[in-house]
């Protein structure tokens, strides 16, 4: 009788994580697949020509990327990776169906949703490099400063003549070769990871609570500097670049991180102090600034100004609980709604129903980047963790705000799902990172493996 070898329960616990990934891809493949469906059945009410080869590009892109993280990132998070799929997957369906109602107007809009998947291909070929490069992230804790100077110089680049652009007011935009970037997407990477290392190095001094404010102990005055050059850094970038969304984000996630990093309450009160003290420099100084609150505080008496606005507020309550149906929408009526305001076009023909799917992708997302970073080895591993993941909800949060009216209007796009190359690529390596810290943690064996380990060990 031959005997069968025993598998040691963490190899058993890896290979069942990728099992579970690649079970999640299928299913988020068949899930964009239908979507991609319905977007030619409303329009053409037949089914695309193209279906079969959209298919086998959607498997290939899969299971390439599948294929590469199970390879380099054995034993990490099953869900990161198909989630980010299906967001992009159902980001490629919407700005189909936005072309369609572009075309419908002007015949010559250019084809969006090709250009989209050619950026897909470059986002996973992205994710699979910074998985073969990133063996261990522990590594970039020792090139923080040089990390930190690359940040630092992709934000300033769309200030160089010649080179940067600027869109409505807002100087972000790099033109190069034909192609246009904006840097800021990759900066925000690289400024977490030097904030993550300089907060694990300077952790212990910036806990401690050595002054006296009434009956409150706080840090003592010289463990707020970092949180003042946070400051003055972000409105730099509201003043310099026109920004107001990526200045937020900046700031906000140093606070957040900075609370993560030290427990102390201090930090967050003194950051949101410090917030509406430049918000309200920044409304006093500046045109768009003053514009944009002003369109927030009451969208219905500026028609004009307000129009982008008041049509999201206008599509998403058509939408209801169900929505109107798939490709039964005028998305069109929305100014750049493949870009800001993609999830009001989900809001009119998914509704709430589909509206939360996509929010409870983005929880999830949240959820386990958090899971991960708590179980990491190092401090910087964990601050790492933590802050990409407050990087990505940040985001999140911010333009769901906007396009909702619970905060002013940043400009921000919706990750995974608005159209636009650089966030794609950006946040693909951001998911990258977060599978290599999950993975660089000790697999735990699933749950039967488990029981039977602890029932020999007591019999």
């Amino acid at each position: 009788m031959r005997l069968r070898r025993a598998v040691d329960p963490g190899v058993r616990a890896v290979r069942a994580r990728s099992n579970t990934e690649l079970r999640l891809l299928a299913l988020a493949v068949l899930v964009v697949l239908c979507a991609y469906a319905l977007v030619s059945l409303s329009q053409e009410e037949a089914l695309p020509g193209d279906l079969p080869v959209y298919a086998g590009t959607l498997a290939a892109m899969a299971v390439g990327a599948h294929l590469c993280s199970r390879r380099l990132a054995p034993g990490a998070d099953p869900l990161l990776l198909p989630l980010a799929f299906l967001l992009n997957g159902l980001g490629l369906a919407m700005v189909r169906r936005i072309q369609f109602a572009y075309a419908a107007e002007d015949p010559g809009t250019p084809a969006l949703g090709p250009a989209q998947t050619v950026w897909t291909v470059v986002g996973l070929v992205a994710f699979c490099l910074t998985l073969a490069v990133v063996r261990d992230t522990r590594v970039m804790d020792g090139y923080r400063y040089l990390i930190g100077a690359c940040a630092l110089a992709l934000l300033v680049l769309p200030l160089v003549p010649g080179l940067g652009y600027s869109v409505r007011g807002a100087q972000l935009w790099v033109r190069l070769a034909g192609f246009t970037v904006q840097p800021a997407e990759f900066a925000k990477i690289g400024l977490t990871v030097f904030y993550a290392s300089y907060l694990a190095e300077k952790r212990a001094l910036l806990s401690e609570a050595t002054s006296r404010v009434g009956p409150l102990l706080i840090p003592p005055a010289r463990a707020f500097g970092p949180l003042l050059v946070a400051w003055l850094a972000s409105l730099a970038v509201l003043v310099l670049q026109s920004d107001l969304g990526l200045s937020l984000l900046f700031f906000g996630g140093f606070i957040l991180l900075l609370y993560v990093a030290t427990g102390r309450v201090a930090y967050p009160i003194l950051g949101t102090l410090l917030f509406a003290a430049g918000g309200l420099f920044a409304w006093s100084t500046l045109d768009h600034v003053r514009l944009r609150i002003a369109i927030w505080l009451d969208v219905w008496s500026l028609p004009d100004e307000g129009y982008q606005l008041a049509q999201s507020l206008f599509a998403l309550g058509t939408g209801g609980v169900l929505g109107v149906g798939w490709g039964q929408g005028r998305p069109d009526f929305i100014p750049d709604v493949h870009t800001d305001f993609i999830f009001s076009a989900f809001g009119e023909e998914a509704g709430l129903v589909g509206t939360t799917a996509l929010l409870l992708c983005y929880f999830l997302i949240v959820g386990r980047g958090f899971a991960a970073s708590l179980r990491c080895r190092s401090d910087f591993e964990t601050l790492l963790g933590a802050g990409l993941t407050i990087l990505f909800g940040l985001q999140v949060f911010v333009i769901l705000g906007g396009v909702t009216r619970l905060i002013p209007l940043t400009g921000l796009t919706l990750p995974f799902v608005s159209y636009g190359g650089s966030s794609l690529v950006a946040n693909y390596v951001l998911i990258a990172l977060l599978l290599r810290l999950s993975a660089n943690q000790p697999a735990r064996p699933p749950r039967r493996a488990a029981a039977a380990t602890r029932a020999a060990g007591s019999a």
